[in-house]
Order: C-alpha cells, then sequence, then structure tokens
C-alpha cells in the first residue's frame, strides 16, 4: 500500500507541538510493516531543514486569485528517516524561521490562508503527475482541510476523485476559517458543492474535511466525543458519526529510549533510582531547586489549552499549607505567566524555577530526572507529554480530560500508574498533589509504582495496525 501524508508539520523537521511528533512516528511505522509511505510539509527555514541537503522532484506554479505563485517540491537526501520526506518550497510563503509565527515577536504570521492554499494546490499538483500515485492520502489538521473538498469538486483535479482521503483531527480548537470575500482565492469548483465548505458563513477547512474526507479520525476516543457536544462543531461530528473513530497516538520508542536517548546526560541501565539521579544532577546546574525534594515538573505551552495559568496558585497554595517539593517549569507562551514565574523564582527560591523556552534536549532530560509530570489540561486530545515522561519513569498528574482518560489510569483502580483529578482549578489539583506526596513517601511503593509506569507500552505498533485497517477498509469500499 502507498501513504502519502500531508502536514503543516513533521518532527524533527517542524515542530510547533504534538503533531509535529505523531507525523514524524506513524509512518515510520507504517513503512516498517512493509508498507510505502511518505511525508509532505511545507519548507519552513527551520534549522534542522536549512542543514539538510534536498533534491528538486517536481516544479509548478499555483493560481491564487489573478497570479500565479510557482512552487518546487524537494526529497530530502542524504538522511534517513524512515519513510521518504519531502518538502514544498514556495518561495516567499514559508521560507520564514517559525513554522506559525515569528520565533522572536511571537506574532502569527497574517497570510495563514494564502500559504496552505498554495500548499495544497501545490501537493496535488505533485500526485497528479506521479507515474504511481499514493493509494491512501492522509490530510492533518485544518492546514491541510480544503483537500479532500477540492480532489472531490474541483475539476482541474477531477483524477484524484476516487483517491480515498483519511483527515486526522489533532485539535479541533483551530478551524482555519476565513470569509466567503476571500472565495477567489480558491481554485474553481462546482458551485453546487458550495455547502461543503461553508460553516457558520465562513469557509471552514476543519468542517469541510470532516465532510468531505472518507473516513475521519481523531487522536482519542474519548476526544471525539468532547468533539461532538463541546467544539462548534457538534452536529456535523455526530451526523458524521458513521466514518469517524478515535484512534490512541503512540510515541517513539527509537526516540524515546531511556537506555539510548541522545539528549539524555545518564541513561537507564536497569536501576532505575541511578537514571533518576544522574539526570536530576545535570538538572541541578540548570534549576535552584532543593536537590533533596520531589520534583514536580510542567512541560509545554503557557495557554490556557493546557491549564497553565493554574500553575501560579497551585504552587503558592502547596507551599503556604507547609508541603515541601520543588516545580519546575519549561515552555513559552501568555506573558503574564511569564511575569509571574519570574517573580516565583525570586520568591520561592529553592522550591520553584522555570526555564521559559522552548527546549527539546531540556525536556527529555526534564522527563527523565523528575518524580512527577503535572497536565492540568483544559483541553487534551490525546496528550504526548504523559507518554513520554511514563516511558522514563516519571509519574503524571493529569486532569481527567481527552486522550488523558484513556491513557492515564489513577493509583486508587486497579493496575494505576498515575494520579488524575476532574476540575480545572488549583484546588481540585492540590489533592493530587497531595496524593503524590504520599506515594512518594512510601519509597518501596514508589519504586514499585515507577516499575509499573515504565512497563506501561505505548509504541505507535499498535496504533499503526489500527490506521492500516482504517486504509484497506476505505480501500476496498
Amino acid at each position: 500500500m502507498k501513504i502519502l501524508h500531508v502536514s503543516a508539520e513533521c518532527y524533527p523537521a517542524a515542530k510547533a507541538g504534538g503533531l509535529g511528533d505523531v507525523v514524524g512516528a506513524l509512518p515510520k511505522y507504517l513503512h516498517a510493516a512493509g508498507h510505502e509511505t511518505s511525508v509532505v510539509i511545507p519548507k519552513y527555514y527551520t534549522r534542522w531543514i536549512t542543514e539538510r541537503r534536498f533534491e528538486e522532484v517536481f516544479r509548478g506554479a499555483v493560481r491564487l486569485n489573478d497570479y500565479y505563485v510557482p512552487y518546487f517540491v524537494e526529497r530530502l537526501t542524504g538522511e534517513d528517516l524512515g519513510y521518504a520526506f519531502y518538502v514544498v518550497h514556495i518561495p516567499g510563503k514559508f521560507d520564514r524561521p517559525g513554522v506559525y509565527a515569528d520565533p522572536v515577536s511571537g506574532n502569527p504570521y497574517g497570510d495563514e490562508v494564502e500559504r496552505y492554499l498554495c500548499f495544497q494546490q501545490a501537493v496535488i499538483h505533485w500526485v497528479m503527475a506521479m507515474p504511481h500515485r499514493p493509494e491512501i492520502l492522509h490530510c492533518h489538521d485544518h492546514h491541510t482541510g480544503l483537500l479532500p473538498f477540492m480532489v472531490q469538486h474541483c475539476p482541474e483535479y477531477q483524477a484524484l476523485a476516487t483517491t480515498p482521503t483519511i483527515f486526522t483531527i489533532h485539535n479541533g480548537v483551530y478551524h482555519g476559517a476565513f470569509s466567503w470575500d476571500r472565495m477567489s482565492l480558491l481554485p474553481f469548483f462546482d458551485g453546487r458543492y458550495r455547502g461543503l465548505l461553508d460553516w457558520a458563513n465562513a469557509i471552514n477547512p476543519l468542517a469541510s474535511a470532516i465532510k468531505c474526507c472518507w473516513r475521519l479520525t481523531t487522536v482519542s476516543p474519548t476526544y471525539l466525543r468532547e468533539l461532538r457536544v463541546s467544539s462548534g462543531l457538534e452536529w456535523l461530528l455526530s451526523n458524521e458519526a458513521a466514518k469517524s473513530v478515535g484512534i490512541i497516538n503512540g510515541i517513539d520508542n527509537a526516540v524515546w529510549d531511556p537506555a539510548g536517548d541522545q539528549y539524555l546526560p545518564a541513561h537507564f541501565e536497569g536501576d532505575v533510582v541511578a537514571f533518576k539521579a544522574g539526570n536530576r544532577a545535570v538538572l541541578q546546574e540548570r534549576f535552584a531547586i532543593d536537590p533533596d525534594l520531589p520534583l514536580f515538573t510542567f512541560i509545554g505551552r503557557l495557554v490556557g489549552e493546557k491549564g497553565a495559568e493554574i500553575i501560579p496558585s497551585m504552587v503558592q497554595q502547596f507551599l503556604a499549607r507547609g508541603q515541601r517539593a520543588a516545580f519546575v517549569v519549561l515552555g513559552t507562551g501568555m506573558q503574564s505567566l511569564h511575569q509571574q514565574f519570574e517573580q516565583m523564582r525570586y520568591h520561592f527560591r529553592g522550591f520553584f524555577d522555570a526555564a521559559l523556552e522552548y527546549n527539546e534536549g531540556l525536556a527529555h532530560t526534564l522527563y527523565a530526572g523528575s518524580d512527577f509530570l503535572l497536565m492540568p489540561s483544559r483541553v487534551e486530545p490525546c496528550g504526548l507529554n504523559q507518554m513520554y515522561a511514563m516511558r522514563y519513569g516519571t509519574i503524571p498528574i493529569v486532569r481527567k480530560v481527552g486522550g488523558l482518560v484513556d491513557t492515564v489510569i489513577d493509583i486508587g483502580a486497579p493496575g494505576g500508574h498515575g494520579l488524575t483529578f476532574n476540575h480545572l482549578s488549583a484546588d481540585d489539583a492540590l489533592i493530587a498533589l497531595h496524593r503524590a506526596m504520599e506515594a512518594y513517601q512510601d519509597q518501596t511503593y514508589f519504586a514499585e509504582l515507577r516499575e509499573r509506569v515504565m512497563g506501561v507500552n505505548f509504541s505507535w505498533q499498535k496504533s499503526a495496525e489500527q490506521y492500516l485497517d482504517l486504509y484497506r477498509r476505505v480501500g476496498m469500499s
């Protein structure tokens, strides 16, 4: 089977969140299972991309309103990611250092509609010209959401109308919607199908993909149920339930390997305590925290979606009640939180510190050196951080939402390996923290819990099989 993944992100080339991790790992497992799998993303000017060699395999131009935009499809050479990797170079559109926003100012780019319309059409042109076309087009999030519509209802692209399209929602918060005033940016389409583009009187790529794709997936079963009641697309998702399925994301065990992770200063050699201590020692050089205290870590974007706003109150109340632990935050986001964390670093020296940056290597070391990982998410389609943490013997403390429900079993239940809480509030999270401290203080039990959590298997192999089954079924329909 020949499968092409179309995405805005793919680790290690370009990553802003979980989408990049998924698109960087799933194709590797599909390819290893014997299926010809490839990935195509825009050619950003990220450091990883600019340091690699690519060769041109196709070129053309797409119409955008009343002018044409040239593009060049290029293939990665000299390096094997475990699948064929392509980028679409569109001069003036993606040749910027950030994926969605300027990394210096943090301001989002203002031409997202034009950029991704060019990208999607360039991919379609390229696929149509292939001597052996993909049997499956797997599209990811709203950046590729118009592709299922275009191959079915744009006369120019009718040659692909019988190619099955799979669409995966990684984050349903973002729809990519834009005004009908900009319809002229689209390729010509049969006006009878205008309704397949529309949602709430706007052109909505996410809604269009849900309507037009052959099969729809979300990154966890619980998230699929949540979207049907709280996404702004409730009726549509319920109406398309028959073609929808939630498939839990996996993690790449080759990348997230405690025994061989290239980022780790100390590797796992059978002794969890020594593994933790070796990585904790390096963290002590970076963070002003008491080395004798249990370490709670938050890793991620400092935004409302991640529930980050409850962290200051949670930490302050925890310490005010006489409990003693160390807290570290790694991430960037709301400037108001940056300011609060800077103040907390001063007022709670030894108990709190933060690295307000994106740092992949430091994240790996924190997963390995911490005792607990905090995920008080407001929304969490699947979540990967909790899986990374467990792989490294770190106990997740999560809010019961989305994929966290499907991947973390509370220690109060049989086979439990994490701590959960219900409400997005500092008070509710504090109860989970107190339970975590009780578990930590019983070192015999805590050692068993660490071993248990490291034994949970979140490899992509099982999830890849579910996707392959889906591909086979649409291929036969």
